[in-house]
């Protein structure tokens, strides 16, 4: 999770210097979710926007014996002063089908940044979002994150 974290301190301090823009409307690439303790699921995400700060999310990830389904929806606004900067909030369902358990629901709250440079067709973004599970068998996590690197299309 530290290289994580390094990894994505470092691409919003190179984006400092470049200029950027938003202008996309839905990109397609690889997440990574850490959804419960322990547990990182790696995997597809597509972001669709609905209006220029509705947006959905769409998120298939796979660990040992695990996949999680996750569908989000966010209200996304402009940093003012960064281009290409945006902060994002929402909420969505999460669904982990566990091989040899019950499935495990969980709502899953998020707020995080996305980041576009002028020119060049990705995507970057990370976010906090716990868990709040409603089925038996696993507990909550408020230590869960989620990082995204897509392919912008118009």
């Amino acid at each position: 999770m530290k290289k994580l974290l390094f990894a994505f301190a470092l691409l919003l301090l190179f984006g400092i210097t470049c200029k950027a823009q938003t202008n996309y409307k839905f990109a397609l690439g690889l997440g990574v979710d850490t959804a419960l303790e322990e547990a990182t699921f790696v995997g597809a995400t597509a972001k669709y926007f609905f209006t220029s700060n509705h947006v959905g999310q769409a998120d298939l990830g796979f660990e040992d014996n695990a996949t999680i389904i996750t569908a989000l929806y966010s209200y996304h606004k402009q940093i003012s002063g960064a281009s290409g900067l945006r902060w994002y909030a929402g909420a969505g369902p999460s669904i982990i089908l566990v091989d040899g358990f019950d499935n495990v629901f969980a709502l899953r709250p998020h707020l995080g940044l996305d980041f576009k440079i002028n020119g060049v067709p990705f995507v970057a973004n990370f976010d906090w979002r716990p868990s709040i599970v409603l089925s038996d068998g696993f507990d909550n996590e408020v230590g869960a994150f989620g990082f995204g690197l897509q392919f912008a299309f118009k």
